[in-house]
C-alpha cells in the first residue's frame, strides 16, 4: 500500500473539515490562524463583534492510519444591546472549543479496491465515468470536548468534559479535486447535544495554489444554522502553507459573517513509510499518497 505521508503539507485548513488521511507517522503539525467577524441579533436586539484565533496539533503516532489532534479556538466578543431605548455593553472571552482527540483509517479504496487496467483498444472506454471512484476513504474521529474554570461560553447544564465524534469521509479525484465529508456527534452526553455535518470541495488550480467552498449545517437546541465558507490557500515550499477565507449564514438570529487568514506548517520527521503488501498486482500510480499530493487544503 502508499503511506499516508506526503511529500508536501497536507492540511485542513482553512475548511473546519477534517480530512479523512492522517499527517503520517512523525510528523507534528501546527494549524493556526485569526479571525474577525459580526453577528447580529434582531430578536435579541445585539450586535457583537467577534476576534479570535483557532489553532490545531496534529501528530502523527504508532501507525500510518493514527493521528492525535489538539483543536480548539479562543474568542473575544464585545456586544451592544439595545434596551429599554439605550445602548447597553458588555464583553466576555475565553477558549471557546478545545478538544483532544484520536483519527483512524479504516478503509482506502487505493489500498482495497483494484484500479482497472487501461484499455489498449478503446480510448472511449478508458475515457468513461467509473462508478468505483465515488467510493470513498473512510476515517473514525473520537475525542473529548474539555473546558476549565468559569467558562462563559457552556451553556446551562453543559458538562466541562463531553465526547465529541466525526465520521469522516474523502474522494481524491482525478484533475485536482477533493470532496470532504464530516458526520458529527458533538456532546452527545449533554441535554443538548449537537448534531451536524460539514461537505468541503477542494480544487488545486496549481500545485501550489487551491480554493475550497464548504457548507456546514448545525442542529441543536441552544443554535442551529447553515454556514457557507469560501477561501484560498497557497503553498510555499513543502513544508509551509498560508490561506484567507470567509464565512456567512443564511440567518438573522443571528447573521453572522467572518473573515480569517493562517497558516499551516508541518515538521517534518518521517523516516520510512510503512509498507504492506496488497492482495493484488497493478499499477498504484495516480492513488494513495500520491492523489493527496493534488489535496493542498480540504
Amino acid at each position: 500500500m502508499q503511506a499516508q505521508y506526503t511529500e508536501t503539507i497536507n492540511s485542513n485548513r482553512p475548511g473546519a473539515s477534517q480530512g479523512a488521511f492522517s499527517v503520517g507517522t512523525g510528523v507534528l503539525q501546527i494549524e493556526a490562524g485569526g479571525y474577525y467577524g459580526n453577528d447580529n441579533h434582531n430578536l435579541r436586539a445585539t450586535d457583537t463583534d467577534i476576534l479570535g484565533a483557532d489553532y490545531a496539533l496534529r501528530y502523527g503516532l504508532l501507525f500510518e492510519a493514527l493521528e492525535i489532534s489538539l483543536i480548539g479556538s479562543f474568542q473575544s466578543e464585545n456586544t451592544k444591546l439595545l434596551m429599554g431605548g439605550s445602548e447597553v455593553e458588555f464583553s466576555r472571552s475565553d477558549f471557546r472549543t478545545n478538544t483532544l482527540g484520536a483519527k483512524y483509517l479504516i478503509f482506502d479504496p487505493s489500498r482495497s479496491i483494484k484500479p482497472d487496467k487501461p484499455n489498449l483498444y478503446s480510448w472511449k472506454a478508458n475515457q468513461k465515468f467509473k462508478w468505483k471512484t465515488l467510493i470513498p476513504a473512510i476515517a473514525v474521529y473520537a475525542g473529548a470536548n474539555f473546558s476549565f474554570g468559569e467558562n462563559p461560553y457552556l451553556s446551562p447544564g453543559e458538562s466541562t468534559i463531553s465526547p465529541k465524534f466525526i465520521l469522516s469521509t474523502q474522494n481524491n479525484w482525478a484533475g485536482g479535486w477533493v470532496f470532504v465529508s464530516n458526520f458529527i456527534l458533538d456532546k452527545i452526553a449533554d441535554v443538548n447535544p449537537t448534531y451536524a455535518g460539514i461537505f468541503t470541495l477542494t480544487h488545486a488550480f496549481t500545485p501550489e495554489f487551491a480554493g475550497f467552498l464548504e457548507y456546514q449545517g448545525i442542529i441543536s437546541n441552544i443554535y442551529a444554522d447553515d454556514l457557507a465558507r469560501v477561501g484560498v490557500a497557497y503553498l510555499v515550499g513543502r513544508n509551509l502553507q498560508f490561506d484567507v477565507s470567509g464565512l456567512i449564514n443564511f440567518k438573522n438570529t443571528p447573521s453572522r459573517w467572518q473573515v480569517a487568514g493562517g497558516f499551516s506548517y508541518r515538521f517534518d520527521m518521517h523516516t520510512q513509510d510503512e509498507v504492506i503488501e496488497d492482495d493484488f498486482d497493478g499499477d498504484r500510480s495516480g492513488t494513495g499518497a500520491q492523489q493527496l499530493q493534488q489535496q493542498i487544503i480540504n
